[in-house]
């Protein structure tokens, strides 16, 4: 059971409309990196996670980048609402108005929509641990190139903000890959799997 309180994790409140930036922030919506794709990740590996300390890792953090789609989302609204039209000529956000007027569709900002093939779930610990640290680091990155391509402090620090959390949740996988590697017990796990090797 998930309790929804009605508040963004971190307050958005962008003043003026910037289609442009709207345009690459949407890639962590619905990008190859993004929320869209990390919640969903998260949320069904906790299924075949066989330590429950980690089933509720992978909950806790699947659950709070549900949240952070939400910001994204607020985000690329607040970036649209209200545009004129040479507003939406003049910055290239053109293309995705044509197909989504100002809705908020999970695409990339190359504008490829949003694929399941992106994410993946083993089934193993190991393997699925290291998916979520590659991911992490992956959507941090993200966050660095919009940093890099944005100015106005209303989109910056919340995008600062939700960059942490991506440092946050790969400190905790690598906790969680810790707490699996001690469990399994071996050393050798990858060279000698005791399920196969009898």
């Amino acid at each position: 059971m998930f309790n929804y309180v009605k508040k963004l994790q971190y307050p958005i409140n962008i003043k003026h409309p910037d289609p442009r930036a709207a345009a690459i922030i949407i890639s962590q919506y619905g990008g190859p990196d993004g929320e869209l794709g990390a919640s969903l990740r998260y949320l069904s590996q906790r299924y075949s996670m066989p330590y429950p300390e980690l089933k509720g890792l992978l909950t806790d953090i699947g659950v709070e980048e549900l949240g952070h789609l939400e910001m994204i989302g607020a985000m690329v609204h607040q970036l649209t609402r209200n545009l004129t039209e040479k507003q939406i000529e003049e910055s290239g956000f053109a293309p995705y108005f044509v197909d989504h007027t100002v809705g908020v569709y999970p695409t990339s900002a190359s504008g490829s929509p949003w694929n399941a093939a992106g994410m993946q779930v083993k089934g193993d610990p190991i393997a699925d641990l290291n998916e979520d640290l590659a991911a992490e680091q992956k959507a941090r990155v993200t966050y660095d190139n919009i940093l890099r391509l944005v100015d106005d402090p209303d989109v910056i620090e919340p995008i600062k903000f939700l960059r942490q959390r991506e440092i946050v949740h790969y400190q905790r996988f690598g906790e969680g890959l810790r707490v699996v590697t001690d469990k399994l017990n071996s050393k050798n796990y990858y060279a000698t799997n005791p399920a196969f090797d009898d």
